[in-house]
């Protein structure tokens, strides 16, 4: 049975755009205007919620199950704490007007603030879990990424270094395919795709799936073909401004996730990490003056 009165620090509004790709077409229909009016709903009933969707009551009462709410009112006083906590962080459009560029890196820096929040939020613990244990306990440990994508691996690569794991990033589609058919039973290949879509990422997952490998999957879409196609998947949550697309905005969120995974499995190797970061050092320290 779903907790009835939910932490409000789970964010109503974050699980409701993370979830949203895979409602149906009325849920949505629903969750958009929620999205969009989110501090006129506590004042409505499931009847005249229902109404202004055009849907029935059931759609929305489906929903509210699907946040994992017994019924509308739950949800309503969840939502009802959220949008009118005096310290949430309001999220701002830029203003094409507003020349004062510490305005703009206020919104800016809210909006980030924002998405890192969000992907907080729908963590799933026994999924990280899982994932921590399966690149702990890795032979080998890939990471593929392409477009923007491609620094969030190699950023990945970079770090995981120090876990004495070996590990290696790949942004080269015909590179991708070559290693993740060269690895087995025991090694781990992670995917990162902010759509979810891309065709190389999806074929180098499929490639390492089919040679034994464990994928996982990083990703802001729950119906996208890597989730489907990946072991196991991390969502993250962001939203698009004027002149950052979704895209962009979700890249620091997947910064915030590998370094989430990478700090859970050095701990779970802290003596090798330790000694590898000290050799890293010794080695830095020749290259500056």
């Amino acid at each position: 049975m779903p907790d009835s009165t939910p932490r409000v620090s789970e964010s109503v509004l974050a699980k409701l755009r993370a979830v949203y790709s895979q409602l149906s077409s009325k849920e949505q229909q629903v969750a958009r205007y929620i999205l969009e009016h989110a501090s006129d709903i506590v004042h409505l009933s499931i009847t005249e919620l229902s109404e202004l969707c055009e849907c029935a009551d059931a759609t929305v009462f489906r929903l509210c199950r699907r946040l994992g709410f017994r019924g509308f009112q739950a949800f309503k006083i969840a939502l009802a704490s959220e949008v009118t906590n005096p310290k949430q962080v309001i999220y701002q459009e830029i203003n094409l007007d507003d020349e004062d560029v510490l305005s703009i890196a206020g919104n800016i820096f809210a909006a980030n603030m924002e998405t890192l929040r969000d992907t907080l939020h729908i963590l799933n613990r026994d999924v990280l879990s899982t994932i921590i244990d399966w690149l702990a306990g890795a032979k080998r440990i890939e990471f593929y990424g392409s477009g923007g994508s491609a620094a969030i691996a190699q950023d990945a690569y970079h770090k995981f270094m120090r876990t004495g794991i070996p590990c290696i990033h790949h942004s080269d589609a015909h590179y991708q395919v070559m290693s993740a058919s060269l690895l087995r039973e025991g090694d781990v290949a992670v995917g990162i795709s902010h759509s979810g879509s891309n065709k190389d990422i999806l074929k180098a997952l499929h490639v390492a799936k089919d040679a034994g490998a464990k994928t996982i999957g990083i990703t802001s879409y729950g119906k996208s073909p890597l989730v489907k196609l990946a072991d196991c998947c991390l969502y993250t949550t962001s939203r698009e401004t004027l002149f950052r697309t979704e895209a962009l905005s979700a890249r620091l969120a997947q910064l915030f996730l590998i370094d989430l995974l990478y700090v859970a499995v050095s701990l779970r190797r802290e003596a090798q990490t330790i000694e590898n970061i000290q050799h890293i050092r010794e080695a830095i320290s020749l290259k500056r003056l």
